[in-house]
């Protein structure tokens, strides 16, 4: 069994992960902020307020693109170590 070296140093895609995870869960509450007057039966809100909602789709194509690139930069990392 191999063991992965654990190091604190950031890899690509790392920033772009957690920026994806913090803008996915802007747009959760959001959508949580914004279907709530719908089981309150208040009135409901603007049309603007549904669309920050879309905030979660954005968060986790920015989250898919951090994983895309660490992924990348480990491939080539592993093609560096073999030669080719």
């Amino acid at each position: 069994m191999t063991v992965t070296p654990q190091n604190d140093e950031a890899r690509p895609g790392d920033a772009l992960v957690r920026a994806g995870g913090i803008v996915f869960i802007a747009g959760a509450v959001a959508t949580l902020a914004t279907m709530a007057p719908l089981f309150l039966d208040v009135d409901p809100f603007p049309s603007y307020a549904w669309a920050v909602c879309m905030l979660m789709g954005v968060g986790f194509a920015i989250s898919a693109a951090g994983v895309l690139r660490s992924a990348s930069a480990q491939r080539r990392a592993a093609k560096a170590s073999q030669g080719f």
